[in-house]
């Protein structure tokens, strides 16, 4: 029996979304409102960070997105979300470590410096520097507390939009290779990466990838995927959207600025 503990604009636990979907795998689900119930003991006993997902199979709890789609890759092998070729083994566990060392707390500076701030900074400061605290990753909480104070002044956002321009390289790199990632066929590296890309653009950041057609074009496929859009698009209620939908000001002129001047 799988459960998952998750929430819906949770850019790891769409990986994991995507990947039983595309293994036709169905699960109980634990939907959190990452309102303070991620820091609740009963579920801090299952996930120590605090953070989602959280995978239970059969009553044991997996934590960390990309260990969960490797396990669940190597549990259910059918069909197969990993090549057979070593090398491209390695490009999508490539994929998979630039993210969670690089792209994934770039991602979070990005979200909380402009979609999430605004009804943030509604909040006394020193209420919401307290529930940043509550963190037991330390460093989310000086990410949150800098950004959303800083917005994309913020002395940590110029290097996250230089780990997403990375990511981007990548990928166009990847694609002019083959249709996806890791060779022929769709893999974990796809699962990993498209809720980064889809996140971007519901930033209005999508202009990041103007110099990677290759990037433009394989997003076009992927955002269309079956997967993508019951695991992640269609998967969103009117809340859900809210933040990226009522996005002001425009955070693409901004970011241009800081781009050039990089």
């Amino acid at each position: 029996m799988l459960e998952l503990y998750h929430s819906i604009n949770s850019v790891c636990a769409q990986k994991i979304r995507l990947t039983l979907v595309e293994k036709g795998l169905s699960c109980t689900e634990h939907l959190m409102k990452l309102n303070g119930d991620q820091f609740d003991p009963a579920y801090l006993k299952l996930n120590p960070n605090g953070v989602v997902p959280t995978l239970i199979h059969d009553g044991k709890a997996i934590t960390e997105s990309s260990v969960i789609l490797y396990y669940l890759d190597e549990v259910f092998p059918n069909p197969p979300l990993m090549p057979t070729d070593p090398l491209a083994r390695t490009k999508v566990r490539l994929f998979n470590k630039l993210i969670d060392e690089y792209v994934h707390n770039s991602c979070m500076i990005l979200t909380f410096a402009t979609a999430f701030r605004p009804p943030l900074l509604r909040i006394p400061e020193a209420q919401r520097n307290a529930e940043f605290a509550k963190s037991p990753i330390k460093k989310r909480a000086e990410y949150k507390t800098d950004v959303v104070t800083h917005g994309l002044q913020s002395v940590y956002v110029a290097e996250a939009l230089a780990h997403h321009r990375k990511l981007l390289a990548w990928i166009d790199e990847a694609v002019q290779n083959g249709p996806y990632l890791a060779g022929d066929s769709y893999s974990l590296a796809e699962a990993a990466v498209i809720p980064y890309l889809l996140r971007l653009e519901l930033l209005r950041l999508s202009g990041l990838w103007a110099d990677y057609p290759g990037v433009a074009t394989w997003w076009a496929r992927m955002r269309e995927r079956p997967s993508s859009r019951s695991a992640i698009i269609e998967r969103m209620t009117d809340k859900d959207w809210a933040p990226f939908r009522e996005l002001a000001p425009d955070p693409w002129p901004e970011v241009q600025g800081l781009l050039q001047a990089a």
